[in-house]
């Protein structure tokens, strides 16, 4: 049945940790304690009929709504009136296995060697992040969704979500993805690896008792924002402008758009963790829905519940004839699929912004019966 719109509720949002015990892992290799960070916003239905699951992109974490002490990554969409409505909605979000931001990942300490674990974490594949996710839901009571909503890297889960367990959710929104990703990529990808690895501050991985890889991880980001934006944008916000008081006679002087880079680059070597971003790199890299399943169509002909896939036109990280294929096949299977195309200056990142393009969409289709 579709949810009547309530904006008037409240949103209360709280946080906490949930301790998980032992888990094993897709390699066979077993985590002994596992806790996970998750937020949770608005008010549970009895049973729990309205809950919906958020999945974060890369760098992403569990805070999607936020609080009066911090906003979160996804707040324009979701929240008090807003499109995905927590006057409706029991919204959870959780920070994904191997992360850095409450989750168990490298820099938790390792019970065996009383350290941080470092690069000795072992490897996390999507489908672990996923399954860890359905365990945790089952902690908190759970036993189905409306819906579960993602973006790019947070898509990925959408989309294993489907296919790991086609009854748990009633609707899937995958935004921005795809079922694995390109080689070109991958290519970037591997660019922000090495220039991690090949800090010598990154220490093979266990820095924690020093500065750790910064000018490795910044180096990285400034990469993932090219791809993340649009030469478009870039030539609109900083054109070949220098900074002011810099000149070009001078191997130093400085671009606006190398300064933007440069910022970017700090800004997430103050707030996460360079080993987490080399393991989600690499389940990204790594994730492929058909793997071990026959192939895509077989792994797509899995998910039972109405699908609705959002692509970029502009998004060079996911180009947007991924998402139509996609939904093509989807379509070829017979399941319940519909395509939203926007287009957007910001390109990969107007999920995270174009909240007015994406928003009426989403809501309405999660109000179908």
């Amino acid at each position: 049945m579709p949810i009547t719109a309530k904006t008037s509720t409240p949103c209360e949002t709280k946080t906490r940790n949930l301790s998980i015990g032992s888990f094993e892992l897709e390699s066979g290799e077993t985590l002994s304690s596992v806790e996970v960070a998750v937020e949770t916003a608005g008010m549970p239905a009895p049973g729990y009929t309205n809950a919906l699951l958020v999945c974060h992109a890369l760098t992403g974490d569990s805070r999607t709504v936020g609080d009066e002490s911090a906003s979160g990554w996804w707040e324009g969409l979701i929240g008090p009136g807003g499109y995905v409505d927590t006057g409706n909605y029991f919204v959870i979000t959780m920070n994904v296995l191997g992360g850095c931001n409450g989750t168990t990942g490298p820099k938790s300490i390792n019970p065996i060697t009383g350290q941080p674990y470092g690069s000795d974490f072992p490897f996390v594949s999507i489908r672990d992040m996923v399954r860890l996710q359905k365990r945790c839901l089952e902690e908190m009571g759970i036993s189905s969704v409306r819906a579960v909503i993602g973006g790019s890297m947070g898509g990925m889960l959408v989309l294993e979500w489907g296919i790991l367990y086609p009854k748990f959710a009633d609707r899937l929104v995958p935004i921005a993805t795809a079922d694995a990703l390109s080689p070109t990529a991958i290519a970037y990808n591997d660019i922000g690896r090495q220039a991690i690895l090949s800090d010598p501050d990154y220490r093979g991985g266990h820095y924690y008792d020093g500065n750790g890889p910064a000018r490795g991880l910044s180096i990285a980001r400034m990469m993932g924002m090219i791809t993340y934006r649009t030469s478009t944008l870039f030539e609109k916000r900083f054109s070949r402008h220098l900074q002011q008081g810099e000149t070009i006679n001078s191997l130093d002087s400085v671009f606006q758009i190398e300064s933007y880079l440069r910022y970017q680059g700090k800004k997430l070597v103050d707030r996460f963790d360079a080993n987490s971003y080399l393991y989600l790199l690499k389940a990204m890299d790594t994730h492929d829905i058909g793997r071990g399943r026959g192939g895509r169509s077989a792994a797509l002909a899995r998910i039972q519940c109405p699908v609705f896939v959002i692509g970029i036109r502009e998004d060079i990280l996911f180009p947007v004839h991924q998402q139509r294929e996609l939904h093509g096949t989807l379509t070829q299977l017979g399941k319940s699929s519909k395509l939203l195309e926007v287009s957007s200056e910001y390109g990969h990142d107007a999920f995270l912004v174009e909240f007015d393009e994406i928003g009426p969409a989403i809501r309405d289709f999660l109000m179908e019966d």
